[in-house]
């Protein structure tokens, strides 16, 4: 009996020790008060945390307010609602979340056992062309990629007109208009800053990444005088933004001035009948939202506003006139698959380059095979992941390369699946690898993901160069093939395919092309101003 009541003490002094040695961060006072957390094995989660005042009535179309104090704890284990957009987009992006314009809120995954800890943080910014998207999309879920010792935040921001929406009262008001999702990301920012050290977080070692509209939204942040020392590396899937502002038809190019901005804003709210701001404001959101119309419709995107955006990027990187951080950036090789257009033809393929591409249309046309239907189809949706994706993401590169002291590391992914398209991974499909979130259900599909060992080492590989990146401002650690940084004179990038190693990519031949054409836009554009 005497050595059983021995164990019996040893068993439990024991048990009393492991938590102890194993303490987490589960209750933090943050601005606006105390949040409990949720353990799940070494990783603790806040869920739905406010970092700004709901944007609602009198703060629509206003830059985020300071959050509204709450008393007791606010138990942080559930996502705060979508910001408004379509609801069909939680259907595509697999998330049951409810939709509302109070949505300003993040989200947090800390493996830290003290505040002392100091473990870098990365700040994730969800896609969706600006005008859908969320930060309850399974794939993001921050535990595998905080499980490499980093502590994970996803910041919600405003989405379509209610986040982008210009209009000569609202400039007179604030002396700017048409960029309130880009402030909303700034806020989520300032909160990091202020606030994750209690989490055990670095915030002087904060990565900001994202894909697609949040890749873009990367780019914006690395030319805005805004977000000046809030990030010291930058990550970017299929993202950037480096052409001139869009005056016509141009092809692709996607931002505008903030008078064209005013003007389309303006008339989009005569539209609704509101005579004024005060009138917008008291509108019905759910109005609001069906205006604009289903899907990636409705035309409300960031703007050159000359304050959070203060022009062409390209002009400004070449002006040094950036915040200068290393940058891990990249594409897909079949990004256009998802946005293809139905019943091209090599007519029609012709026809549209030639009709949006100016005098460049036949250097363009030279470098994309179109004899037939099949090849103009194939053609059109890489003239998309070229304009869209592939020419900002190099010359973000070339830019960095040449006009910051940050490194670059470029990368092209890849990677195949029996479930992938046949020429190419498509726009989006890193995420589940960058995240190490295998075998939920594919984007915009009811598929399962069916997981191989392939895909498993996979998302090792990137989850391990994505958090050395955000630990070292530099991809590579023992064991990893060498990812060399880019230069003009080595311009070699990191595939991610069945043998992961630095090469050149296939593409840059279609890429210089599209080198000439913005080249010509930009002169075009430096004219206009001059008149």
């Amino acid at each position: 009996m005497k050595n059983l009541l021995s164990g019996l003490a040893f068993v439990m002094a024991l048990a009393s020790f492991v938590p102890l040695a194993q303490a987490e961060i589960r209750e933090v006072d943050v601005t606006g008060g105390r949040v409990a957390g949720v353990p799940d094995g070494a990783i603790v989660s806040f869920k739905g945390i406010p970092f700004a005042a709901p944007p609602v009535h009198s703060l629509r179309w206003k830059a985020p307010q300071a959050v509204e104090p709450w008393s007791g704890v606010k138990q942080a284990s559930a996502y705060g609602p979508s910001c408004m957009q379509d609801p069909n987009f939680a259907k595509i992006f697999n998330t049951l979340a409810g939709i509302s314009e109070d949505c300003l809120y993040l989200n947090l995954w800390t493996p830290a056992k003290t505040p002392g800890d100091k473990l870098p943080v990365m700040v994730w910014i969800y896609g969706g062309g600006f005008v859908g998207g969320m930060t309850s999309v399974p794939d993001y879920d921050g535990i595998h990629l905080a499980e490499k010792g980093v502590v994970l935040v996803s910041v919600a921001y405003r989405l379509g007109v209610f986040g982008f929406l210009a209009d000569p009262e609202l400039s007179r008001e604030a002396k700017t208009s048409g960029n309130y999702g880009l402030e909303d990301m700034i806020a989520g920012l300032q909160w990091v800053k202020t606030n994750i050290a209690k989490f055990g977080g670095d915030p002087s070692r904060v990565t900001i990444f994202g894909e697609s509209a949040g890749g873009i939204a990367v780019s914006m942040l690395a030319a805005s005088p805004a977000a000046k020392g809030l990030f010291q590396r930058a990550i970017s899937e299929s993202g950037g933004n480096f052409g001139p502002a869009r005056m016509g038809n141009e092809g692709g190019v996607n931002m505008v001035t903030l008078k064209s901005a005013e003007a389309s804003g303006h008339a989009f709210l005569a539209k609704l009948g509101a005579n004024d701001i005060n009138a917008a404001r008291t509108l019905d959101a759910q109005k609001i939202q069906a205006a604009l119309g289903p899907g990636l419709q409705g035309g409300f995107w960031p703007v050159f506003d000359g304050n959070f955006l203060p022009g062409d990027q390209y002009e400004l990187y070449l002006a040094g006139r950036f915040n200068d951080t290393p940058v891990l950036i990249g594409t897909n090789s079949d990004e256009g698959a998802l946005f293809a257009q139905p019943g091209m033809t090599k007519g029609k393929f012709e026809s549209q380059i030639r009709e949006g591409y100016g005098k460049e249309a036949d250097a363009i046309l030279s470098a994309y095979p179109h004899a037939t239907d099949a090849q103009a189809a194939q053609s059109a949706m890489d003239v998309f992941r070229e304009t869209a994706f592939a020419w900002p993401t190099w010359a973000w590169a070339m830019l960095q390369s040449q006009k910051g002291h940050g490194k670059a590391f470029v990368y092209y992914f890849d990677h195949r699946t029996p479930q992938s398209p046949p020429n190419g991974a498509t726009h989006g499909s890193e995420i589940v690898y960058v995240f190490h979130n295998l075998g939920g259900i594919l984007l915009g599909t009811n598929v399962k993901m069916q997981v191989r060992p392939e895909d498993t080492a996979m998302a090792d590989l990137m989850t391990t160069y994505w958090s050395n990146f955000a630990k070292n401002a530099d991809p590579n650690g023992k064991a990893l093939p060498a990812w060399p940084a880019f230069s003009g004179a080595d311009q070699r990038v990191m595939f991610f395919d069945t043998h992961s190693s630095a090469r050149p990519a296939p593409n840059m031949g279609q890429v210089k092309a599209f080198d000439g054409y913005y080249a010509w836009r930009r002169e075009e554009a430096k004219a206009r101003r001059a008149n």
